[in-house]
């Protein structure tokens, strides 16, 4: 049973190198005519809930960026988008592009402990190894992980001096491997692994769930690893310790991920938006060193998007996904301002698109 699922998603970097058909152009004058939308409607003082979607005109590129958004979810498990208005907007006006293209997919979901729904992903002195560490505030290499939503789109404002380079692996090609060359460890693999939320949390809940590494639901097989937090999950007292056949399940995948016919390398450029399927893609970065000058230091923006035609969850998923349901609003770190004005937005958001939400959320 464990091979019958859908595998679009198992490629290797050869394949992506040759098709191409993953990435999506945006020509000159489109971007043009969106810039110049963006900085009409861009409000210093606006907060990114009162915008709305009828107030942003991305035609010329909104085609485009649907189709790589479907692309990244039932295909490759990754699409990029390449000709973004970068030049002609200032780093806020361009997160304010990142935050509409946001609004024609899907409900973006917050991201941390400070309920954000949009990220700049920038070194700014995190530890990435303390228990509240988180790796898009620092300029660590990253271990490969997979983030708490259905999508993520990240645009680079701004590229590192040094480093920073992209690493993307297909968890299906991983599974494939892990299955044929050790079925056993396969096995460890569909068990339970107990992930930190780092401190994260919404204030009462557990600081800490469970989830295997694969599943799967309806045919299809879904992954999901981040290191960092199995490990500050192993500090806390009511845990127990890996087994030495989970150490070894872990360490022989993370060799899997680094294999080159497995791991696929790749540059941001400014202008650039990355969209993953963190179902079927396991991501990473080299670490990197900053320009002095601010205003070159490296900048991406990040969206977490629950789009309305995701696929239904394995039920091991709903501990941290809050929903299983297909097309739901699902995912995300709550963090602890999930608030009123959280909801409201969510709510109407997902009447705009046509979602439901969790009964946790619809209150």
């Amino acid at each position: 049973m464990f091979d019958s699922f859908d595998t679009s998603a198992a490629w290797n970097p050869d394949q992506l190198k040759e098709k191409k058909d993953w990435i999506f152009e945006i020509n000159k004058e489109a971007s043009d005519y969106i810039a110049e939308n963006i900085k009409k409607v861009f409000e210093p003082k606006k907060d990114l809930f009162d915008y709305s979607r009828d107030e942003f005109d991305l035609g010329p590129i909104l085609e485009n960026v649907s189709n790589a958004a479907k692309k990244a979810y039932y295909g490759y498990g990754l699409s990029l988008i390449k000709g973004l208005p970068r030049n002609t907007l200032n780093n806020q006006e361009f997160k304010l592009l990142i935050w509409a293209i946001g609004l024609h997919l899907g409900v973006a979901r917050p991201q941390g402990m400070f309920s954000q729904y949009i990220s700049e992903v920038k070194a700014t002195g995190m530890n990435y190894r303390s228990d509240a560490g988180r790796g898009y505030n620092s300029n660590a290499k990253l271990d490969f992980h997979t983030d708490g939503c259905d999508l993520v789109g990240l645009a680079c404002y701004n590229k590192a001096m040094e480093g920073g380079q992209s690493l993307i692996a297909s968890s299906v090609t991983a599974w494939q491997l892990l299955l044929s060359e050790r079925p056993d460890l396969a096995e460890v693999a569909l068990e339970n692994f107990y992930f930190s939320h780092n401190e994260e949390q919404i204030p009462g809940e557990c600081p800490y769930y469970v989830q295997p590494l694969f599943d799967f639901a309806k045919g299809h097989l879904f992954g999901k690893w981040n290191w960092n937090r199995v490990r500050t999950a192993q500090k806390m007292d009511d845990i127990p310790k890996l087994s030495l056949i989970q150490l070894e399940c872990i360490n022989f995948l993370e060799e899997i991920l680094r294999r080159p016919d497995v791991l696929f390398t790749s540059w941001f450029e400014p202008g650039d938006l990355q969209f993953i399927n963190n179902h079927v893609i396991l991501h990473s970065r080299t670490g990197f060193k900053d320009f002095e000058e601010i205003e070159r230091k490296r900048l991406l923006i990040r969206i977490w998007i629950a789009p309305p035609y995701s696929l239904r969850l394995p039920d091991s998923w709903k501990d941290f996904w809050k929903s299983i349901d297909p097309g739901s609003v699902r995912g995300g770190i709550y963090g602890k301002n999930y608030d009123n004005k959280c909801r409201l937005f969510e709510k109407r958001q997902s009447e705009l698109m046509g979602m439901t939400l969790p009964s946790s959320l619809s209150t």
